[in-house]
């Protein structure tokens, strides 16, 4: 399978083209950065740190797309939705590591899956987390709101710009179901000055920011006279580019629709 990697030589990105160059069945199609960036027409293979590869990183999308199978994206969401309708375009598989997207640029994907895209999308694509948003909808469904509260914290480094995470989302968004509530109503994002009791039935988000941290997520049930909390820790990125280059292979195989990694998991 033939991947095209977006922002090739960001953090992501790198571990992105590691994991592919080691991953029998694939193949690095392109490598694109944004328009002017100062590693436009460098190896791919050696800003990942494995030496020359040669396949240059430049800034042409669409040219590419026709010697391509897929494309793995972790940008940002205006970007993954105009990449979006070219893999609707080019029939393409899409995954999608972006997050920060609004209800109207979900709708937006959607869309293009319906026009012809395969798209996986997901807040994380790690096994483990996947694994977490299960068991949190299962003690959620267990453990009723009148006798535990759900927080949800995270932790991720100075550099990230969207808050909750995706991640965090996700996992808020498993805890709704287990209650059969929105996460859109039930959601509290910003605790400050004189709030009054918690409202019952909330589930609650805790965000910070700080140092390299890749990602920390606890979903903690508080109830009286005790507390659950179900953790996970990510200590490398590559986990998150196996579990892209996993959802490509996968998405490869299957209709145009929109997807995710429980989807791709089968959990």
């Amino acid at each position: 399978m033939r991947l095209v990697v977006l922002g090739a030589a960001g953090r992501m990105g790198r571990n992105l083209v590691r994991i592919i160059e080691e991953t029998p069945g694939v193949s690095l199609a392109a490598a694109i950065e944004r328009k002017g960036s100062s590693v436009l027409g460098h190896d791919a293979g050696e800003l990942a740190g494995l030496g020359e590869i040669g396949t240059l990183v430049t800034d042409a999308l669409e040219p590419v797309l026709a010697n391509a199978d897929g494309i793995l994206d972790f940008t940002a969401p205006a970007y993954s939705i105009s990449v979006a309708e070219l893999a609707a375009q080019h029939g393409l598989v899409h995954v999608i590591g972006t997050t920060g997207f609004s209800a109207q640029d979900d709708a937006a994907v959607a869309k293009a899956a319906a026009s012809g895209a395969r798209i996986v999308k997901s807040g994380n694509m790690s096994l483990g987390v996947n694994m977490l948003a299960v068991l949190v909808e299962r003690a959620a469904r267990a453990l009723a709101a009148d006798g535990f509260d759900i927080e949800i914290a995270e932790m991720h480094h100075r550099h990230k710009v969207d808050a909750p995470s995706g991640t965090a989302l996700l996992l808020g968004e498993a805890a709704a179901a287990g209650r059969e509530i929105a996460l859109a109503d039930a959601s509290v994002r910003v605790r400050d000055g004189h709030t009054g009791p918690r409202p019952a039935g909330a589930i609650g988000f805790a965000t910070l920011r700080g140092g390299s941290v890749i990602g920390d997520h606890s979903v903690i049930f508080a109830g009286e006279g005790e507390r659950i909390e179900l953790v996970h820790r990510a200590d490398d990125r590559a986990i998150y580019a196996r579990g892209a280059v996993k959802a490509a292979l996968w998405a490869g195989g299957q209709a145009p629709g929109l997807y995710s990694m429980r989807d791709v998991l089968s959990i």
